[in-house]
């Protein structure tokens, strides 16, 4: 079981692929691809994205303190990638991807509509970390399409179809089938 150093690095395994809303100052939508992000809190329920200070959602966040997480399906794979790859000063994302920016309820940020996950989000703290500050949002609600929920009411994965950053190879991948039942599996082990 020998192991090779490669060195520090943004390594872990998966990268979720979120999709940060925000409003700019005059009220235009923009949408931004992270992977550095996921849950921070269980009380309250949080979660944390970290952006670097050159990025238009930065600006958007620190000005509006609310925003969004739009969680991509699969075949969303292109637009969520391309909102990572341009910049919102330059562009219009959502109408280069034909992409629908719906207001939050709960948020003055908008949300992917075609995108099956949101959370709603209104900003806690900001820590700052190198070239990158996490941004701390507190969720205040979270919106499921109705098609992607199972037979008990719950998100259903298979249905929702998210998919992961590989920052190494630079990839996305989907997701596989159940591998065990999470806090029941180990349970062999314990005396």
């Amino acid at each position: 079981m020998t192991k090779r150093s490669i060195g520090p690095r943004t390594l872990l395994y998966p990268h979720p692929d979120l999709i940060i809303g925000t409003y700019d100052a005059s009220g235009r939508p923009d949408a931004m691809a992270a992977a550095w992000g996921g849950i921070c809190s269980s009380r309250p329920p949080s979660v944390a994205v970290s952006v670097q200070k050159a990025r238009q959602t930065y600006t958007n966040l620190v000005g509006q303190r609310e925003f969004t997480i739009s969680v991509p399906s699969t075949e969303y794979v292109r637009e969520a990638d391309y909102f990572g790859i341009v910049s919102g000063r330059d562009e219009d994302k959502f109408a280069a991807t034909n992409l629908t920016p719906v207001k939050s309820d709960l948020v003055n940020a908008p949300y992917v509509g075609e995108f099956p996950v949101v959370l709603e989000c209104r900003l806690l703290q900001t820590v700052e970390i190198g070239v990158h500050t996490q941004f701390i949002g507190e969720i205040l609600d979270v919106k499921v399409e109705e098609s992607v929920l199972g037979e008990d009411g719950k998100p259903d994965i298979e249905k929702i179809r998210p998919f992961a950053y590989d920052s190494m190879r630079q990839e996305y991948y989907g997701f596989g089938k159940v591998l065990a039942k999470a806090f029941s599996a180990g349970k062999e082990f314990k005396k």
